[in-house]
């Protein structure tokens, strides 16, 4: 089984799950998000979100594949430019801080480690940048039938699962925060390796022993 992680840009974006791939709940503020909506097609408002983000922050999501299927993504960013950011009862993130916005992982992949490994690959794309810390804003009622926001935040155990640290609780939306040098530190350079080396093999590498070439025959005339 391979895994391998990809950045977020406009042709990956298209790998997203549907719903989140036209969901702007995290890119607009809750009034002109709902506009969009109304409007027919929020894909749209996501599509430029993504674009002058890359533009003027770079990088701002990270997807995992599996075998070639994508299989989980994370998308995080300044606050400043999320706008839904200030709409939690537990805003402001840190000034030292990117906002992860959300997380998920396709459910046929689950229990496999995808979460933390999307977290780590965001924690050295924002450690290049000089960046100290993950905060995001969990949902601590995940699946209730109140439920809102339909799955745009992610669940507060899956947060705390992955290594953040409760920073100002609440009984919905908690502020949890990651520290990127302890993301950093997860695993060993033995094991690094063995999962890079890993990844770069195919299945049929994997499964399929090597077959020596067949001999030759020589001819004489």
């Amino acid at each position: 089984m391979s895994r391998r992680l990809v950045s977020l840009t406009l042709d990956t974006l298209e790998d997203l799950p549907r719903p989140c791939r036209r969901c702007v709940f995290w890119e607009l503020d809750p009034v002109s998000a709902e506009r969009a909506c109304a409007a027919g097609d929020p894909g749209l408002e996501k599509e430029a979100w993504v674009s002058q983000t890359l533009l003027e922050w770079g990088s701002c999501g990270k997807l995992a594949y599996v075998d070639g299927m994508p299989a989980g993504f994370v998308m995080y960013a300044p606050p400043a430019y999320v706008p839904r950011s200030m709409a939690f009862p537990t805003s402001p993130v840190s000034a030292d801080a990117a906002l992860l916005m959300t997380a998920h992982v396709v459910p046929a992949f689950a229990g496999g480690g995808l979460g933390r490994m999307l977290v780590q690959g965001v924690a050295r794309d924002l450690t290049k940048r000089g960046i100290k810390a993950i905060e995001a804003f969990g949902d601590a009622k995940f699946g209730d039938v109140d439920d809102l926001v339909g799955g745009c935040v992610a669940p507060a155990d899956f947060f705390l699962s992955v290594g953040f640290k409760t920073v100002r609780p609440h009984p919905r939306h908690p502020r949890l925060r990651l520290e990127l040098r302890t993301a950093l530190s997860w695993k060993s350079d033995v094991e690094y390796a063995l999962e890079k080396l890993l990844g770069s093999m195919s299945p049929e590498t994997l499964l399929r022993p090597v077959r020596p070439a067949p001999a030759t025959r020589s001819t004489t005339g």
